[in-house]
């Protein structure tokens, strides 16, 4: 199945009640995974960028990685994998609760290069922790916001679809958890699967 969702034109983040709101809400592989934190994604999109907030709300938050492109999915970490449709490759970006990002571009897991430093330069993030290492027990609640410019997926205009998942996952947390919003059909836990994208419609 594969999900569609409007992405609306705005100018900022500013217009963050005119985005489109989506809930990250499936949980693929529940007998060995079950927890399902509460996860919302919104999206919107200028001529020049998609813009995207997370909000998150836990059982607890930890992050470590403090380095650009290292284990970030091994925290509490939202991520959105995205496609031009006509492209073989795809790109992730992946940012753990302090706001340290990984982005790459891919044609598999393991047939990938990172976004090179003017790239990787241009993809501004914005967290509401600190970005220190944390590990706090109890109910928290964060966000991290990420504008990703058009030209940095290699589209030199602004696309009229992508194709893109939206995740949470903890790999190393107290509770290991994965969470997606398009459904994925695999065995075990694996967010490298194009195959299972959503369609991500950029309104006019």
């Amino acid at each position: 199945m594969q999900k569609n969702i409007n992405v609306p034109k705005v100018s900022s983040f500013d217009e963050l009640g005119s985005f489109a709101a989506i809930a990250v809400d499936r949980v693929p592989w529940p007998e060995q995974f079950p927890l399902k934190p509460e996860v919302t994604a919104r999206l919107a999109h200028t001529d020049k960028a998609l813009l995207i907030r997370f909000d998150v709300k836990e059982n607890g938050v930890r992050a470590v990685c403090t380095e650009a492109n290292g284990p970030v999915w091994e925290d509490d970490c939202v991520e959105f994998f995205v496609k031009d449709p006509d492209s073989r490759y795809y790109f992730n970006f992946e940012n753990n609760c302090i706001g340290v990002g990984l982005a790459a571009k891919r044609l598999s897991r393991d047939e990938f290069e990172f976004l090179g430093d003017t790239a990787a330069a241009r993809i501004r993030r914005c967290a509401s922790l600190p970005c220190q290492p944390v590990d706090i027990d109890g109910p928290q609640a964060w966000c991290l916001t990420i504008e990703i410019p058009f030209e940095v997926l290699d589209c030199p205009e602004k696309p009229e679809t992508l194709l893109a998942n939206f995740y949470k996952c903890g790999d190393k947390t107290k509770q290991a958890h994965f969470l997606c919003w398009n459904p994925i059909e695999t065995v075990k836990p694996d967010f490298h699967r194009p195959e299972f994208f959503g369609k991500l419609n950029l309104e006019w």
